[in-house]
């Protein structure tokens, strides 16, 4: 478990699918793999962006070689091997096109075991709201790269109001030009000043 464990840090696709083949092949149970190496794999991603010793880039190859690796053991059991622990329906609001620090958001939460529905870019709010409604998530994740479109987050967290949901979900934002204060503004739940943030915050809400 370690070796995978490794080799999934530091994003070695390659051996990392190898090594889960092989595990596959030599009765190893498929969850186990996925709770005690990949899940531990991205935790220590993010531990290691939160210490300034990852960036970008790191999380990108390391989320690869999980999601490769992810990939084959769906394949293997044609199901899903883990019962997801929450879940959240996440999206760019609309008007923005920007989806990489999103990308990264839903790769380590569904690394740490979360069901995360990805409705893409540029969500006009009444997606969310009819998202909200058809998977009845625990957590709503926006996300924003321009200023111009801060604002569609705001009406975004009015749209769920209206519809009534508010109290169903706690809404998460980020993205490179939101602060703590904007969230406050619009009455959002959490300000996700990095991926691993939100990881964090998911698990202690979910904990209770």
């Amino acid at each position: 478990m370690k070796t995978l464990l490794e080799l999934v840090v530091t994003g070695n696709t390659t051996e990392a699918v190898r090594l889960v083949e092989t595990m596959l092949k030599d009765g190893f149970n498929p969850e186990a793999l996925v709770k005690e190496a990949l899940i531990p794999a991205m935790d220590e991603v993010g531990d290691l962006v939160q210490r300034g010793e990852y960036h970008i880039p790191d999380m990108l190859v390391a989320a690869k070689a999980m999601n490769a690796c992810m990939a084959l053991l769906k394949t293997a059991l044609a199901v899903v091997v883990l019962k997801p622990s929450g879940k959240m329906v996440i999206g760019t609001v609309q008007g923005d096109l920007h989806d990489i620090g999103k990308n990264l958001v839903v790769t380590i939460l569904e690394g740490s075991g979360l069901a995360v529905i990805d409705l893409g870019n540029d969500v006009p709010p009444d997606r969310f709201v009819e998202a909200i409604r058809q998977e009845d998530p625990d957590f709503v994740g926006l996300s924003a790269l321009l200023t111009t479109t801060m604002l569609s987050m705001r009406d975004t967290v009015d749209a769920i109001g209206q519809a009534g949901l508010r109290g169903r979900v706690k809404v998460m934002i980020g993205g490179a030009p939101v602060t703590q204060e904007f969230a406050d503004q619009i009455g959002a739940d959490f300000y996700a000043r990095d991926a691993t943030a939100g990881r964090e915050y998911a698990r202690r809400t979910l904990a209770g």
